[in-house]
Formats: C-alpha cells, sequence, structure tokens
C-alpha cells in the first residue's frame, strides 16, 4: 500500500463523521459535501507524519472552514424568499446506530426542529453545541479545535445550550407514535378530504414551507388547524397524479411527494400527544436533488 492510499484510507474512515458535523453546522448537503472537499485539500497536503490524531486533525479542519462558510451564507440566507429550512437529508440511522439512547441523541440532534433554532445561533456557538451535543466531544478537543480556552468553550456550550432549549419544541417523541402519525398523515393528504387531516392536526398547528422563491411554498409560517388543513388539501388537489411514499429524513418519517418520478416536496412533522403540531414542507428543487434516489422511488428502481 503506498503512502497516498493510507492517506485515502483515513479520510474515508473519518469522513462519514466529518460529513455529519459540516450538515449539522450548515444545514446544506452541497454546502457540507464542499467544505469536506477543502477538507480532503487540506488532508492530503498534509504532514502527517506529524498528525497523532488523525480524526481530532480532521475535525478541526472541517469545523473550522464549516464556521468560516457558515458566516459566508448566513448573509445570503437573510435574503431568501421566504422561510428557509435546511436541505432534506436522508437518513437510516436504524440501520447504522443499534443504541436507542445514542440513536434517539444523533436524531434530535439532525431534526427540522433542532436545525432551524441551531440557525439563530452565532457560527462559534452551533460549532460548540454540534461537536459537544451533537457527538459528545469532550471540552478539552473541542477548545482545540476552535483554538479556544476550555473555560471560553465552556461558556459558549451553556449559552447555546439554554438558547436551543428555550426555542425547541418542549415535548417529547415517541418514535413509534410519530411514524404511525406521518402514515396516517400520508394516507389523509393524499386523499385530498379535509375532515381527515382536520383530525391528525393540533389547534394551534403551524406549518412552515420553503420555496426559495423557486417553487410555490406559502411566503408566513401558517397556523391554525383549520387554515393548515384547507391548504393542504388544495395542495393535494393540485397535484392528482402525484406519488407520496414513507422515507426517513433527518432522522426521522416523512413523506415524498414524487411527479413523473422526480421530487416534488418532502414533508416531516413534529408530533406529540396524537396530534400534528408543526409540518415542515420543503419545495426549493435546489434542496430535493438527492432525493431522487431514495429507495422507494421510481428514479431509484423501488
Amino acid at each position: 500500500m503506498t503512502f497516498c492510499d493510507t492517506a485515502t484510507d483515513v479520510f474515508e474512515e473519518h469522513r462519514p463523521v466529518l460529513l455529519d458535523v459540516a450538515y449539522r453546522m450548515l444545514g446544506r448537503v452541497t454546502d457540507a459535501e464542499d467544505v469536506i472537499q477543502e477538507t480532503w485539500l487540506r488532508w492530503s497536503g498534509a504532514d502527517h507524519g506529524q498528525v497523532r490524531d488523525p480524526r481530532g486533525y480532521l475535525v478541526r479542519v472541517t469545523t473550522r472552514l464549516a464556521i468560516d462558510r457558515l458566516r459566508q451564507v448566513q448573509a445570503r440566507r437573510e435574503a431568501y424568499v421566504g422561510p428557509w429550512l435546511p436541505e432534506p437529508l436522508p437518513t437510516d440511522l436504524g440501520a447504522t446506530v443499534p443504541d436507542t439512547a445514542e440513536r434517539a441523541v444523533l436524531a434530535d440532534s439532525v431534526s427540522f426542529a433542532v436545525l432551524v433554532v441551531l440557525e439563530s445561533l452565532s457560527p462559534l456557538e452551533r460549532a460548540v453545541f454540534v461537536l459537544r451535543e451533537a457527538f459528545g466531544f469532550p471540552y478539552g478537543e473541542i477548545a482545540t479545535a476552535l483554538d479556544r480556552s476550555e473555560a471560553a468553550v465552556r461558556q459558549l456550550a451553556g449559552r447555546a445550550r439554554r438558547h436551543v432549549e428555550e426555542r425547541k419544541p418542549r415535548y417529547t417523541v415517541d418514535p413509534v407514535q410519530r411514524r404511525e402519525l406521518t402514515e396516517r398523515f400520508i394516507a389523509a393528504a393524499s386523499s385530498g378530504d379535509l375532515a381527515p387531516l382536520l383530525a391528525l392536526l393540533a389547534p394551534d398547528v403551524r406549518l412552515i414551507g420553503d420555496g426559495g422563491g423557486k417553487a410555490q411554498a406559502p411566503l408566513r409560517v401558517l397556523a391554525t388547524a383549520d387554515h393548515i388543513g384547507r391548504f393542504l388539501a388544495g395542495a393535494a388537489s393540485r397535484l392528482p397524479a402525484a406519488e407520496v411514499v414513507l422515507v426517513e429524513i433527518n432522522g426521522g418519517p416523512a413523506g415524498l411527494v414524487l411527479v413523473d418520478g422526480r421530487p416534488e416536496m418532502v414533508f416531516s412533522l413534529d408530533v406529540a400527544d396524537g396530534a400534528v403540531r408543526c409540518v415542515y414542507v420543503v419545495r426549493n428543487p435546489d434542496k430535493l436533488s438527492a432525493l431522487a434516489d431514495l429507495p422507494g422511488s421510481p428514479a431509484a428502481g423501488g
């Protein structure tokens, strides 16, 4: 095996965690992949004989590059048309993370609800939160990665944790109930009938749609069960040839809407107490291209 082969193998071994860190930092698969490509360029040009901890080195480089990228894209998001939602990330946590407790933590850290809240953190706060809460990195390693003192990192972690806890949904998600409600929601939404939809929606339900100015979606957050039920029923009537399949997106069940085999939209639900509390709808075509190859979609041969 050549030196180059060894360096490539080491990088590929750690690529999944690097991509997970970058995505949680940026909320876009494409931005995360750009950061990973730059990390590879830095790694391929490094003096590997001086690197005692390849994983730590790669996470440090990825985190710093993601912070730089986040500062760049935040300005663009301020001019975004309508609400901004993360790019849907296909996941398969059940197959890759057997431990229930660990799986729950990872699923929560990549959920739409948490990623939306993370948008309101500073880049440094977001980096500390992601490394600490999602991946359990020790404060000392995070301090090294960010070139900050451990005391400063602990302060950032506390501030970020309080911010997230204050703003994210305060209910506990039952994965079984969430999947069941998602399946019922898909059936009700596909039928276009208002009554079955209203039966699933909490009175104070919200709907957040992301069209990015490139696809039809609400320009403001919608509220109330009646308003949202009528909106969803109307959307179903405008897509009579659509097929809806159940997929795993961002650590939980979601509905992928296909028209002629192409992803048209994806929706994910927050549920609690047997009702849908929030509906996230992504229609921006720039954020849907990675979903064409999901199992169950015609494009994937499912």
